[in-house]
């Protein structure tokens, strides 16, 4: 459990929520393990499988507190709201600032300055810690153009010239990607992006973690009370999560891309995890689905210090977090949306 930003994070799997008089009391069995008094919160996020009260839902309702029901593994299954609710005002602004360029440029920005000090900071660290096994130089290169950028995209009020950066910036980075990998290469080679089918193994593990990320994003989102099919980077196209995706920009290579590299190096999966299809796509077999959601599970449990909050969290929250604090500033009460830098 995590009381954070007025929101209450119950990630016990196996608890379940009630409410006592004017709190909700957390119980795992016979046993309480928590108790909150419900006036000091705005939000319940419950991954949980046994769910909460009906009593506690129908005062959340009433308190006007968000109650959002997950599943553990982070699947958005349902929120609880009342009669009246800020979602409704807070949509229509996340609406408006999609339909105005200009707007949505100020938010999107600091997803892809996200991207870029991540993914710059993904390339030091394996400078740092293999500088005996990679090429210095070149990575030394990488994030020198990387951290140029920077200081042009905050200042950038275009999304054409924006994605332009991101283009940019997704080519350095990835150029360094298959040196990172320095284990399994017999396995594992890596030569550029490619997706829709990956072509590759490296590829098809890359997209099939990035998929995870992206619904991790979508039910963040969904809530905190936006809707992930509008974005501000991402345009609107049917069926797509615009706004989990621009959500995840910033957490692509800090959460997914050394994930993918560590489950290479550590010789986690293997080539025969992977099928190969008739048309040359690249696929994880149903055995190597089951492996990586495993571990994808196991790193969502380890706990980092949130660089903007200074607390301790879980890496499966971060995405949660981030959502809560893109809301708070479409909803003005906040003067920016901090993204999140990894250090």
């Amino acid at each position: 459990m995590r009381h954070l930003l007025n929101t209450l994070f119950v990630t016990l799997e196996d608890s379940y929520a009630s409410l006592d008089g004017e709190n909700i009391v957390i119980s795992v069995g016979k046993d309480e393990v928590g108790r909150f008094p419900l006036h000091i919160l705005e939000s319940v996020f419950l991954f949980s499988y046994a769910g909460a009260s009906p009593a506690l839902m129908g005062k959340c309702a009433q308190n006007h507190i968000n109650m959002a029901l997950l599943s553990p593994r982070g699947r958005f299954l349902c929120r609880v709201t009342g009669m009246s609710s800020g979602n409704v005002l807070l949509r229509k602004e996340q609406y408006r600032i999609s339909d105005d360029q200009e707007r949505s440029c100020l938010i999107a920005r600091n997803f892809i300055f996200g991207k870029i000090s991540n993914s710059r900071h993904v390339l030091n660290r394996t400078k740092r810690d293999h500088a005996h096994r990679i090429n210095e130089e070149k990575f030394a290169e990488s994030s020198k153009q990387l951290k140029d950028m920077l200081s042009d995209i905050m200042t950038e009020t275009n999304l054409e010239s924006l994605r332009g950066y991101e283009g940019a910036a997704a080519t350095i980075y990835f150029n360094c990607f298959d040196d990172m990998i320095l284990r399994n290469k017999e396995d594992f080679k890596f030569a550029s992006r490619n997706r829709r089918p990956p072509l590759d193994r490296v590829n098809a593990l890359l997209s099939f973690v990035y998929s995870m990320l992206g619904n991790d994003c979508a039910s963040a989102l969904e809530m905190v009370g936006l809707d992930a099919y509008v974005g501000f980077l991402h345009r609107d196209r049917p069926g797509r999560i615009s706004l989990a995706l621009d959500l995840m920009e910033e957490l692509r290579s800090c959460i997914a891309d050394r994930f993918v590299i560590t489950m290479i190096n550590n010789r986690m999966v293997s080539g025969s995890d992977f099928e190969c299809q008739e048309n040359g796509a690249v696929l994880l077999s149903n055995d190597g689905r089951k492996k990586v959601q495993k571990e994808w599970q196991n790193h969502k449990q380890e706990v980092i210090i949130h660089p903007f909050l200074k607390e301790k969290l879980k890496w499966g929250l971060i995405p949660y977090v981030q959502a809560l604090l893109l809301a708070r500033y479409i909803r003005g009460d906040s003067d920016g949306y901090p993204p999140f830098l990894w250090k």
